[in-house]
């Protein structure tokens, strides 16, 4: 308090406004050297500010996750069609070398039965 009634009197008992402004110009370097730390000080309205700047970012955020959701569950259903179309595509290839198989056997047992009735006729020529 002393301080503050110091600077009252010497506002008061000067002559004139040149003396007046350096009395209050010393007045604010002292504050500044009692407290250095003063123009880093945050006040209310900044707190609001940044909080309001937060809450705008995480919003953003959320709605950014909430799109990914979306995504990520497309590519999930994308996968499982693509899954399920390969799945087909294999059962029709194993039926088409079922089928293969079948008619290779078909072409081969009679062929292996004229084969031995020829070796056969052969043999009772010679």
């Amino acid at each position: 308090m002393t301080s503050s009634v110091a600077l009252y009197e010497a506002l008061t008992t000067a002559t004139d406004d040149r003396t007046r402004a350096r009395v209050i110009a010393e007045a604010f370097e002292r504050l500044e050297e009692r407290y250095p730390h003063l123009p880093d000080m945050v006040t209310q309205g900044h707190l609001r500010e940044t909080e309001l700047r937060l809450q705008k970012e995480i919003e953003l955020v959320r709605a950014e996750t909430v799109q990914m959701r979306g995504e990520i569950v497309q590519m999930r259903g994308d996968i499982r069609e693509t899954e399920l179309r390969l799945q087909k595509e294999i059962e029709q290839v194993r039926g088409e070398i079922v089928r293969s198989k079948v008619d290779l056997l078909k072409w081969l047992i009679p062929l292996m039965f004229a084969q031995v009735a020829a070796i056969a006729a052969l043999v009772k020529l010679l």
